[in-house]
């Protein structure tokens, strides 16, 4: 009897994990073949939400141009036009699952990070990231505003990275995961990288947390200006689960209630 209550607890803990699991991957988000939503056309600080996530938005205009920041989503599959006009789509050609995925932009003018909250404090089990189209080919080729990683020999030891840091409900760091988008750092250059597809993120060090902030830095910086790289990233399939005290009380409840069950009710 003992051994059975002991699997049937075990089995019902990882039908609870599993059940409670829940992903923002941008596909709850009605959008159109080859399109994206950036805010655009109402102005202001906007929130949207994935699954258990919300993202930060906000859009503004300035006579013919427009500007934003923190979360765009969508399902643009350009991997070919390599400059400003293709900030939406993911050098991948397609999400890593489903139609959507969100594009982040750090704005250094503003201070603006892409910034994910969830609904409930919660360990982050893992996300994918890509580089932008428009981002991989800045690294790859250059742009007349920013260098080609490696220089004119490829050795320079350029980089790209991308920091995601956890925080708790009281808003303190919980620890930083790096991610380098792009690393020519390496003695033999033949080693040197741009991410092209998606990588998957393994985030659960960042403990249980209440939001996750994302910085990006380069070694194609100005010290006036800030980064020349182009400050963008794509992500998809953010996979969460419930902190682990509430993931035993609820399979305490459960075992409880099989327990109930299997007595036929009986009470004493």
């Amino acid at each position: 009897m003992l051994r059975k209550m002991t699997l049937a607890v075990s089995t019902l803990m990882v039908l609870a994990g599993g059940a409670w699991a829940a992903v923002a991957d941008f596909d709850d988000l009605t959008l159109g073949a080859g399109s994206y939503w950036n805010g655009a056309p109402n102005e202001g600080s906007h929130v949207f939400t994935s699954g258990p996530a919300q993202f930060n938005n906000s859009f503004a205009k300035f006579g013919s141009m427009s500007f934003w920041n923190g979360w765009a989503y969508s399902s643009m599959a350009d991997t070919v036009t390599a400059d400003y006009t293709n900030q939406f789509s993911a050098i991948t050609g397609a999400a890593q699952s489903g139609g959507n995925y969100g594009v982040g932009y750090m704005d250094f003018w503003n201070g603006v990070n892409p910034t994910v909250t969830l609904a409930t404090p919660s360990v982050v089990d893992f996300a994918w990231f890509a580089n932008t189209t428009y981002g991989y080919y800045a690294v790859r080729d250059g742009s007349d505003f920013s260098k080609k990683f490696g220089g004119d020999t490829g050795d320079d030891e350029d980089w790209f990275l991308l920091t995601i840091t956890g925080k708790n409900a009281a808003g303190a760091a919980t620890g930083p995961v790096n991610f380098y988008l792009a690393d020519y750092r390496f003695a033999d250059d033949s080693e040197d990288y741009i991410v092209k597809d998606w990588t998957k993120v393994d985030l659960t060090s960042l403990g249980t947390v209440k939001s996750l902030e994302f910085t990006l830095s380069s070694s194609d910086s100005d010290p006036d200006f800030g980064m020349n790289t182009p400050a963008y990233f794509a992500m998809d399939t953010l996979t969460v689960s419930p902190e682990p005290a509430t993931l035993g009380l609820a399979a305490a409840g459960l075992a409880a209630l099989a327990m109930r069950r299997r007595m036929g009710g009986r009470e004493t």
